[in-house]
Protein backbone atom coordinates (compact mmCIF):
# COMPACT_ATOMS: atom_id res chain seq x y z
CA UNK A 1 0.00 0.00 0.00
CA UNK A 2 1.35 3.40 -1.00
CA UNK A 3 1.67 6.47 1.17
CA UNK A 4 -1.22 8.97 0.90
CA UNK A 5 1.17 11.75 -0.11
CA UNK A 6 2.68 9.59 -2.90
CA UNK A 7 -0.75 8.83 -4.34
CA UNK A 8 -1.85 12.46 -3.92
CA UNK A 9 1.21 13.82 -5.70
CA UNK A 10 0.87 11.29 -8.52
CA UNK A 11 -2.83 12.14 -8.98
CA UNK A 12 -2.18 15.91 -8.70
CA UNK A 13 -4.46 16.02 -5.65
CA UNK A 14 -7.63 15.43 -7.72
CA UNK A 15 -10.34 12.93 -6.80
CA UNK A 16 -10.54 10.18 -9.42
CA UNK A 17 -14.32 9.94 -8.97
CA UNK A 18 -15.58 13.54 -8.98
CA UNK A 19 -12.47 15.10 -10.59
CA UNK A 20 -12.48 17.93 -8.02
CA UNK A 21 -9.43 19.09 -6.05
CA UNK A 22 -8.59 17.28 -2.81
CA UNK A 23 -7.09 19.36 0.01
CA UNK A 24 -4.00 17.50 1.21
CA UNK A 25 -4.21 19.30 4.56
CA UNK A 26 -7.86 18.40 5.25
CA UNK A 27 -8.60 15.89 7.99
CA UNK A 28 -8.76 12.33 6.73
CA UNK A 29 -11.95 12.03 8.81
CA UNK A 30 -13.68 14.80 6.81
CA UNK A 31 -15.82 13.93 3.78
CA UNK A 32 -13.61 16.27 1.72
CA UNK A 33 -10.42 14.87 3.21
CA UNK A 34 -8.00 12.71 1.23
CA UNK A 35 -8.14 8.92 1.10
CA UNK A 36 -6.56 6.20 -1.01
CA UNK A 37 -8.97 4.00 -2.94
CA UNK A 38 -7.46 0.59 -3.70
CA UNK A 39 -9.02 -2.00 -5.96
CA UNK A 40 -7.96 -5.06 -7.91
CA UNK A 41 -8.03 -5.32 -11.68
CA UNK A 42 -7.97 -8.67 -13.47
CA UNK A 43 -5.15 -8.46 -16.03
CA UNK A 44 -5.17 -12.13 -17.01
CA UNK A 45 -6.85 -15.35 -15.92
CA UNK A 46 -4.28 -15.87 -13.17
CA UNK A 47 -3.07 -12.36 -12.38
CA UNK A 48 -4.58 -9.30 -10.75
CA UNK A 49 -3.02 -5.89 -10.17
CA UNK A 50 -3.90 -3.49 -7.37
CA UNK A 51 -4.55 0.09 -8.41
CA UNK A 52 -4.47 2.93 -5.90
CA UNK A 53 -6.05 6.30 -6.63
CA UNK A 54 -6.76 9.44 -4.67
CA UNK A 55 -10.36 10.13 -3.66
CA UNK A 56 -12.25 12.36 -1.27
CA UNK A 57 -13.16 10.28 1.76
CA UNK A 58 -16.86 10.94 1.05
CA UNK A 59 -16.56 9.89 -2.61
CA UNK A 60 -14.66 6.76 -1.61
CA UNK A 61 -17.25 5.85 1.03
CA UNK A 62 -20.21 6.43 -1.32
CA UNK A 63 -18.55 4.25 -3.96
CA UNK A 64 -19.15 1.30 -1.65
CA UNK A 65 -22.88 2.06 -1.49
CA UNK A 66 -23.63 3.07 -5.05
CA UNK A 67 -21.97 2.47 -8.40
CA UNK A 68 -19.62 5.37 -9.17
CA UNK A 69 -20.61 7.70 -11.96
CA UNK A 70 -18.16 9.80 -13.92
CA UNK A 71 -20.24 12.57 -15.42
CA UNK A 72 -19.58 14.09 -18.83
CA UNK A 73 -18.72 17.78 -18.69
CA UNK A 74 -21.80 20.02 -19.00
CA UNK A 75 -19.68 22.29 -21.24
CA UNK A 76 -19.64 19.66 -24.00
CA UNK A 77 -22.26 19.28 -26.72
CA UNK A 78 -22.64 15.50 -26.88
CA UNK A 79 -25.69 13.40 -27.71
CA UNK A 80 -26.32 9.95 -26.20
CA UNK A 81 -23.13 9.89 -24.10
CA UNK A 82 -22.24 6.43 -22.84
CA UNK A 83 -21.69 5.84 -19.12
CA UNK A 84 -17.93 6.27 -18.74
CA UNK A 85 -17.44 3.77 -15.90
CA UNK A 86 -19.17 0.94 -17.77
CA UNK A 87 -17.28 1.67 -21.01
CA UNK A 88 -13.93 1.68 -19.22
CA UNK A 89 -14.77 -1.59 -17.46
CA UNK A 90 -15.68 -3.28 -20.76
CA UNK A 91 -12.60 -1.96 -22.56
CA UNK A 92 -10.41 -3.10 -19.67
CA UNK A 93 -11.88 -6.62 -19.81
CA UNK A 94 -12.37 -7.13 -23.52
CA UNK A 95 -10.36 -4.47 -25.35
CA UNK A 96 -11.66 -3.28 -28.71
CA UNK A 97 -13.57 -0.07 -29.24
CA UNK A 98 -16.91 1.52 -28.38
CA UNK A 99 -18.94 4.44 -29.64
CA UNK A 100 -19.23 6.76 -26.66
CA UNK A 101 -21.07 9.82 -28.02
CA UNK A 102 -22.38 11.67 -31.04
CA UNK A 103 -21.65 15.34 -31.74
CA UNK A 104 -23.31 17.77 -34.16
CA UNK A 105 -20.07 19.12 -35.65
CA UNK A 106 -16.32 18.49 -35.84
CA UNK A 107 -15.44 21.18 -33.28
CA UNK A 108 -17.77 19.65 -30.68
CA UNK A 109 -16.33 16.19 -31.40
CA UNK A 110 -12.77 17.50 -31.05
CA UNK A 111 -13.61 19.17 -27.73
CA UNK A 112 -15.33 16.02 -26.43
CA UNK A 113 -12.39 13.88 -27.52
CA UNK A 114 -9.83 16.09 -25.78
CA UNK A 115 -11.92 16.27 -22.58
CA UNK A 116 -12.52 12.50 -22.53
CA UNK A 117 -8.86 11.58 -22.95
CA UNK A 118 -7.85 14.09 -20.26
CA UNK A 119 -10.50 12.78 -17.84
CA UNK A 120 -9.64 9.15 -18.51
CA UNK A 121 -5.95 9.82 -17.88
CA UNK A 122 -6.98 10.38 -14.25
CA UNK A 123 -9.87 7.92 -14.06
CA UNK A 124 -8.15 4.95 -15.73
CA UNK A 125 -4.40 5.66 -15.76
CA UNK A 126 -3.67 1.96 -16.23
CA UNK A 127 -5.39 1.89 -19.65
CA UNK A 128 -3.88 3.05 -22.91
CA UNK A 129 -6.84 4.66 -24.71
CA UNK A 130 -7.29 6.72 -27.84
CA UNK A 131 -10.24 8.35 -29.54
CA UNK A 132 -11.38 8.38 -33.12
CA UNK A 133 -13.90 10.71 -34.74
CA UNK A 134 -15.90 9.48 -37.71
CA UNK A 135 -18.32 11.63 -39.73
CA UNK A 136 -21.58 10.16 -40.91
CA UNK A 137 -25.25 10.96 -41.25
CA UNK A 138 -24.80 14.66 -40.59
CA UNK A 139 -23.07 14.09 -37.25
CA UNK A 140 -19.73 13.03 -35.83
CA UNK A 141 -19.33 9.82 -33.85
CA UNK A 142 -16.79 9.71 -31.01
CA UNK A 143 -15.18 6.29 -30.58
CA UNK A 144 -13.00 5.21 -27.67
CA UNK A 145 -10.47 2.46 -28.35
CA UNK A 146 -8.22 0.41 -26.08
CA UNK A 147 -4.74 0.39 -27.60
Amino acid sequence: MSDLNEVGERDAWRCWLCDQPVDPDASVNSDLGPSVDSFSVQVSKKKTDTIERLAHRGCNTMKGKITPVVAWSPDLFVVDPSPIVAVVDRLRRKGGREIVARCPDQNDADAASAWLLDRLARFAPDLDLETEIQPGGGQFVLILRAV
